[in-house]
């Protein structure tokens, strides 16, 4: 089996020594090039300027970089000007299995530029038991079943991907596995049953743990429990990624909270699509910036990612408080059909905010909340339509509307809850970096879906490096490439040098752009003219070559 560690240093002072040293192979011994990049504007990830010069690649492996006596290579790429740039690495890409149950979904990644994606929130792919996978995986006309990182490490390696993938293990992953769906708590023995999955997967490869505190059951979980699973992480190098519990008005308590899982269990917090949700909440924006800020002065390692959308993604059973699925949301959803709930909840809904109140953060407007995946619902034409139209449609009231989408199940919704002005604090802040928050998407096989899943990267580009000049192109790369390889441990990507992966994109900086919208999202981004992964031409003057040559990349839990 192949693996592909990831190079953990225990000091500041041991990577800069290997790139130093790794960097002195004589010039004289002229070996032969894979693939010569030349005619290139170099913006190597570090946020220097760029620079004119020559890349030389082989092995998979970059061995040449700037001005150099020029090798024969098997295939020479004329960037004729274009930047070239790491490889992309996406903070939350959610599934990787897709990537090898559809392969055509990965090219809502590539046309982005993306590389590396990361896998995760709260839920992970594994570990499983028989309460969590109840039947075979289909993958390749194969059904297949896992328990543990290691085996559904072994099946995307057999089966090979496109893009690297790096995966975390989610504290939801392990509390359905234990306790299920329900709102109960772990004694003793439950907590030691999760602290040993957490430990398996880390020394299988996981970077870290992740949360998603918003969504039942991780809703449940208390901070003591978090803490007990990310002391285990944090053992083994980990960092503890999460959706905090609150992202509106108890967005400062809910850093709180985070930060204090971070002192208390030693371990780095990474802070997933930092937002403040709802208009009468935007000014905690300046505030939780500030607050991060500070965390990091005494000494926490705080980070954090955004996707550049004012509107946000989530199901639409987030609209109801997470107490009413206590029991399991497929036993929620079958007690819909009562009138009388129904009443009960709409009430709750518009006169209460004890939760995250998103009919609240839309300002209290079925317009504001547009369907952006169908789901279970019978009529599939509903996405693209907000809740408002797509009531107006069937005749119904928008709520009754709203409560047949939650029956459904499945039914995913943006709703407009977010402004510019706190996507333009964030990205200037020097510790954000971007993300998908999607899985990657098949437009053939998928109705719709949010716009992030086809635009997120090159719309950073497009509306913030040239539209309105928040970036430099230089700092928008950084946020793309090096920062987030520092954050998830990958020392040998992120950067055009000596020794690293070549794991590259060349882009014209003019016309790399996003095309997907609300009302047209499955539309692939254009710009990216050429992408190479391991070393590999993936993308070769905008058409793609069908090679497979990601990696698996796991934390190396020995070093």
């Amino acid at each position: 089996m192949r693996r592909a560690w990831i190079r953990i240093f225990t000091t500041a002072l041991i990577f800069p020594a290997y790139v130093v040293l790794s960097g002195c192979e004589p010039e004289s011994r002229g070996v032969d090039l894979d693939i010569l990049i030349e005619g290139a504007r170099i913006v190597d990830g570090s946020g220097n300027p760029w620079f004119r010069g020559s890349i030389g690649i082989r092995d998979g492996r970059i061995v040449e970089v700037g001005h150099f006596q020029r090798k024969s290579a098997r295939r020479i790429i004329d960037a004729g000007d274009m930047v070239v740039t790491p490889g992309f690495i996406d903070l939350m890409g959610q599934s990787t299995l897709v990537l090898v149950q559809d392969r055509v979904t990965a090219e809502s990644r590539l046309r982005q530029g993306i590389t590396t994606t990361f896998s995760g929130e709260g839920w992970s792919h594994a570990p499983q038991n028989e309460r969590t996978q109840r039947a075979p995986v289909v993958v390749n006309q194969r059904e297949m079943t896992w328990t543990t990182f290691d085996e559904y490490f072994e099946i995307l390696e057999e089966q090979r991907v496109v893009l690297n993938v790096v995966h975390n293990v989610g504290a939801t992953q392990v509390r359905r596995m234990i306790l299920g769906d329900e709102d109960v708590q772990p004694g003793p023995d439950q907590m030691e049953e999760m602290r040993a999955l957490v430990r398996e997967a880390m020394e299988d490869g996981a970077v870290g743990l992740s949360t998603s505190l918003i969504y039942p059951p991780a809703a449940y979980a208390s901070t003591e429990e978090i803490i007990e699973l990310a002391i285990v992480a944090a053992a083994y190098g980990g960092v503890y990624y999460s959706h905090i519990r609150n992202e509106s008005g108890q967005l400062l308590e809910a850093l709180d909270e985070a930060f204090r899982i971070g002192d208390e269990a030693g371990i780095p917090v990474h802070i997933y699509h930092l937002k403040a949700a709802g208009e009468e909440n935007w000014p905690l924006m300046e505030q939780a910036i500030a607050r991060i800020d500070a965390a990091r002065t005494r000494g926490l390692d705080v980070t954090a990612d955004i996707y550049p959308y004012i509107r946000n993604g989530i199901g639409m059973a987030s609209f109801l408080p997470p107490k009413y699925f206590a029991e399991g949301e497929a036993s929620f959803r079958k007690s819909l059909s009562d009138p009388e709930l129904r009443a009960q909840l709409r009430r709750e809904v518009e006169t209460t905010s004890y939760w995250e109140n998103w009919y609240r953060h839309v300002g209290f407007d079925w317009n504001r909340v547009l369907i952006t995946g169908a789901g279970n619902f019978a009529d599939p034409e509903i996405t693209g339509l907000s809740v408002a139209e797509a009531a107006a449609g069937a005749g119904k009231d928008p709520w009754d509307m709203f409560f047949d989408l939650v029956q459904a199940g499945g039914v995913g919704v943006a709703p407009e809850s977010m402004n510019e002005g706190q996507k333009h604090m964030a990205l200037r802040a020097p510790w954000v970096m971007i993300e998908t928050d999607t899985e990657p998407i098949n437009p053939a096989t998928v109705s719709s879906t949010h716009p992030r899943a086809f635009g997120a990267f090159p719309r950073v580009f497009a509306e913030y490096v040239r539209k309105q000049p928040i970036l430099t192109l230089e700092q928008a790369v950084q946020r793309m490439t090096s920062m987030p390889a520092s954050r998830l441990g990958l020392h040998d990507r992120g950067r055009i040098l000596h020794g690293m992966a070549a794991d590259l994109v060349i882009f014209d900086p003019e016309r790399i752009t996003d095309r997907a919208t609300f009302t047209d999202p499955m539309q692939y981004s254009e710009g990216v003219e050429y992408l190479l992964i391991n070393g590999e031409v993936v993308i070769d003057g905008e058409l793609l070559t069908g090679a497979l040559p990601g990696q698996v990349l796991r934390r190396d839990a020995g070093r």
